[in-house]
């Protein structure tokens, strides 16, 4: 007959697991919970802070790279007309433009492209993925509870909030690194060859993204793979091979088979395997110390100078991009320091006395995560000391990895100044990786701190005096105030740089006004350049369709020639010239003022032109000077101009080898000043201008330039022309552009009309 105190124990005993069962499932979706809302939130950031895209102008290298990928092309074809159409951060090789940066993070936001028409949509699924990631190697590493916390701290950090609602690499590297630790770690816990499969694709995909990235964040887990090879082949005692080793193999036969995607990559677009992309668009911008160059900016970085950087970017990140700040930061070492602590070898009196570590998290211990079935509480204990020791090693790795990246220098416009630079914006994201680590020791410090709080001395004397009631009471109470601490905290860390995207954001929704007040189709539309030769830098949302063939194509404003090659290639579209008042700069400070101008091409033999400007109080003389590209020059003096000057010019074709001093024999032509010519090149660029002297030598120049070109018997004219107002200088591009429509952003005397009439 069955005993039935047996019978009653083992009806306990499966109470207890079905109790055990529920809180984990109760506590994995908590987690579950909190990686949607992480997603939702920075959909929500992206859509409503960053609708024009961030001042980085990166994104748009990533954007038009998936919109290329969904086109099946690695390159862009634009030919003689590269010059026009180069995206920023795109390597030009004659006719062919390719990005600098890999194909891996644009793929990524190429699918919601393609399945939703919103590549925002990846940013989501990027940001909840690492929370919920970051849940699941807490959970390996001491218990689901303090991984709900390393969740939640993860998905409320000022960096993991502003940078992944950007298109930048950090967040979906990071996502592939998280993938790699958990299939990694779960293989080493289960022995299990899939995961090791796992492993390795997700490694090798995140070294295609970002190569030293990956390295950094892979390297404690290369050096456990060796340890654990050695060991088990030191105490193997058959012939088979042993199961890390082929784990461990696995991993990296299909690690490195990425390797090998990387460098076909490499030979495909720069036509060598071990040139990336990022090199042959600038050879010194890779890590390493010495001479540093990108474009027109670099530095000799120096280890001295590496050491002071790095310094000031992990304080900003302690102080300001981790959740809470300092008081996050202080939670993190406090939970590494107890961990250490814990996994520390018992001594052998200890383990005489058969005495164990390896205690649950809820008695207090770090030792592992809850076991599964066919795990013991040992064995689950050694694989998250192993997962946190590992961890552990991030918060080495990555800042000494970092050192040697001169990337840490340019993300900081002043070392000492954390409210300057992209830093100020989006936080050092280089250590974008640390956020895990930092979260699941701080989590773990704050559940640790609480369970001694609940359990500990200031219970029981509070339980000697009172109700259990009022000790509830005030346990809920410290609870609360912890809680609200850490958000008051974190969203005054949030205001500052969410203000400083807001102000950029405000900037981008005046440039782009004039586009949504146009419903522009089947158009060509000429760019200004206030950082050089680069389109989609600033004006990310302006981007061309890999083809070049779309209902809208942005054509950078250049050369005479290059102008007019532009407009042949497009001969059947409406063109425009979009232009702004202001100067365009790295601070949001100047107020911008868009415009949108019609464009025509006037065709003739000759025109006759006429240029009226007003005059303020106390000019006293006018110079006016008419030029080409080449600098030959026609001037005017004018004394007592009144209230207006009204100039007469002309533009005249002119037979071949006439005499004038160029090959096309037009020329342009000064009225009232002997009837002077400037003589013209096949294509090129007449500059009028109008200078006003005052009486105490201050200066105001009313800037025209006009592009034209010779045909075979005539002149052909882009019209109307670009006009400005210069104070003290005789051009002051963008600063001074005159707006026709904009009479508010110009000066009460401030008056430039132009005409131009066919003769």
């Amino acid at each position: 007959m069955p005993d039935p105190r047996r019978r009653l124990s083992s009806s306990s005993v499966r109470h207890r697991l079905a109790g055990i069962r529920d809180v984990a499932d109760r506590e994995a979706l908590v987690a579950l919970c909190i990686a949607v809302l992480g997603g939702v939130t920075v959909f929500t950031i992206a859509t409503q802070l960053f609708p024009y895209h961030s001042s980085n102008d990166d994104e748009a290298v990533y954007l038009l790279q998936a919109a290329m990928l969904l086109e099946g092309q690695l390159e862009l074809h634009a030919g003689d007309l590269a010059g026009a159409f180069r995206p920023w951060f795109f390597v030009q090789d004659g006719g062919r433009l390719y990005p600098k940066y890999s194909p891996v993070p644009a793929a990524m936001y190429a699918v919601s492209m393609a399945l939703f028409d919103e590549p925002r949509v990846t940013l989501a699924l990027v940001a909840a993925g690492n929370a919920a990631l970051t849940y699941v190697l807490a959970s390996m590493v001491f218990d689901r509870r303090v991984g709900v916390g390393a969740a939640a701290l993860f998905a409320a950090s000022p960096m993991t909030l502003l940078s992944s609602s950007v298109f930048l690499p950090y967040a979906p590297t990071t996502l592939l690194n998280l993938v790699f630790a958990v299939a990694y770690l779960r293989g080493v816990r289960d022995g299990r060859l899939r995961d090791a499969g796992l492993a390795g694709v997700a490694i090798g995909l995140a070294f295609f993204a970002r190569p030293y990235t990956a390295v950094l964040f892979a390297a404690p887990f290369i050096c456990h793979a060796c340890w654990s090879i050695l060991r088990s082949v030191r105490d193997g005692e058959d012939r088979s091979l042993p199961n890390p080793v082929r784990r461990n193999a696995l991993t990296a036969a299909i690690g490195l088979a990425f390797v090998g995607v990387t460098l076909a990559y490499n030979a495909r677009l720069t036509g060598s395997a071990l040139t990336f992309p990022y090199e042959a668009f600038a050879p010194r911008d890779g890590p390493g110390f010495g001479t540093r160059r990108i474009l027109d900016h670099s530095i000799a970085y120096t280890p001295a100078l590496a050491l002071e950087v790095n310094g000031y970017v992990l304080w900003y990140l302690a102080t300001r991009w981790f959740t809470a700040g300092p008081i996050g930061t202080l939670a993190a070492l406090a939970g590494l320091g107890l961990a250490l602590r814990r996994w520390r070898p018992p001594p052998l009196d200890r383990l005489s006395r058969g005495d164990s570590t390896d205690r649950s998290p809820n008695e207090g211990s770090a030792g592992g995560g809850r076991t599964d079935d066919r795990s013991t509480d040992g064995e689950a204990a050694a694989v998250g000391r192993t997962a946190g020791l590992l961890l552990a090693g991030l918060l080495v790795t990555v800042p000494l990895g970092n050192l040697a990246f001169w990337g840490n220098f340019n993300v900081l416009a002043g070392m000492a100044d954390p409210t300057t630079g992209l830093v100020s914006q989006f936080g050092p994201f280089y250590h974008f990786d640390l956020l895990v680590p930092l979260s699941i020791f701080a989590a773990f410090g704050l559940v640790v701190g609480w369970r001694r709080l609940r359990n500990g001395a200031i219970r029981d004397r509070l339980a000697a005096s009172r109700s259990p009631r009022a000790v509830r009471s005030v346990l809920l109470a410290a609870l609360v105030t912890s809680v609200l601490v850490v958000s008051v905290a974190n969203a005054a860390l949030l205001s500052a740089p969410i203000e400083r995207n807001a102000a950029h954001t405000d900037r981008f929704e005046s440039a782009y006004e004039p586009f949504e007040e146009r419903d522009l189709e089947n158009a060509v539309v000429f760019q200004p350049t206030p950082y050089g030769q680069w389109q989609n830098h600033p004006f990310q949302s302006l981007r061309n369709d890999p083809g070049f063939d779309g209902e809208l194509v942005y054509a950078l404003d250049g050369p005479p020639e290059r102008d007019f090659a532009v407009l042949d290639a497009y001969p059947d579209r409406d063109y425009y010239r979009y232009t702004y008042r202001g100067e365009w700069s790295p601070a949001p400070d100047a107020p911008i003022e868009a415009a949108l101008e019609p464009l025509s091409i006037r065709d003739g033999e000759s025109f006759a032109g006429e240029t009226v400007v007003g005059v303020p109080q106390g000019v006293d003389r006018a110079v006016v000077r008419l030029e080409n590209e080449s600098g030959a020059m026609a001037t005017l003096r004018i004394a007592d101009p009144g209230d207006s000057i009204a100039v007469e010019w002309a533009l005249e074709s002119g037979s071949v080898g006439d005499g004038a001093g160029n090959e096309s024999g037009a020329r342009a032509r000064l009225a009232a000043a002997g009837n002077a010519t400037v003589p013209l090149d096949a294509t090129d660029e007449v500059v009028l201008e109008i200078t006003l002297v005052q009486f105490d030598g201050g200066t105001f120049t009313y800037r025209q330039e006009v592009t034209v070109r010779t045909t075979g018997d005539g002149i052909e004219v882009v019209w109307p022309s670009e006009r400005r107002g210069c104070l003290l200088v005789t051009d002051c591009g963008t600063e001074g552009a005159y707006l026709p429509d904009r009479s508010d952003t110009h000066r009460e005397w401030e008056s430039f009309e132009t005409r131009l009439t066919e003769r």
